[in-house]
């Protein structure tokens, strides 16, 4: 029962972002010291990599990564010419940002590497216990949605 529990252990979001971290960070390992890239970077690359064109502010949304980690991250990636910066004709405050041919290369290296790391993970659960978590996910994010948009 949500009210009842007194255990930091016992509470799930936190058990959720423990367990999140640990997935990412042993998915980081394999692409940190090879690529030299931070989890934040690597979430940038991934989101424009599978969306392609987004603003900062889509990146936001779809990381839930602060502003501040969002640019700063925005900021090595164009530095290291991974991804490239071009004006929004509908909102001239705002960039588009898409990968370049040197990020589309690198995503397309760490990706299976990344995708099988996750993969030896998510082997621990059935399929039918793997969409059963997509599912309940999904519905803890719509949940969060609706909550953000009454506030």
């Amino acid at each position: 029962m949500p009210g009842t529990q007194t255990r930091l252990s016992d509470f799930l979001p936190y058990r959720m972002a423990i367990t999140a971290n640990a997935v990412s960070g042993l998915i980081m390992g394999e692409y940190r010291s090879e690529f030299g890239l931070k989890m934040p970077e690597w979430r940038i690359m991934a989101v424009l990599g599978d969306a392609g064109s987004l603003t900062q502010r889509d990146l936001v949304r779809a990381t839930l990564m602060d502003k501040v980690a969002v640019n700063r991250a925005c900021k090595v990636l164009e530095e290291r010419h991974l991804i490239h910066r071009s004006p929004n004709t509908a909102d001239g405050r705002s960039h588009h940002l898409e990968l370049t041919e040197e990020g589309r290369a690198m995503h397309s290296q760490i990706w299976p590497q990344a995708f099988s790391v996750y993969e030896e993970i998510y082997s621990a659960l059935s399929p039918k216990e793997t969409e059963k978590l997509r599912n309940l996910l999904d519905k803890l994010l719509k949940a969060v949605r609706t909550i953000e948009t009454r506030k």
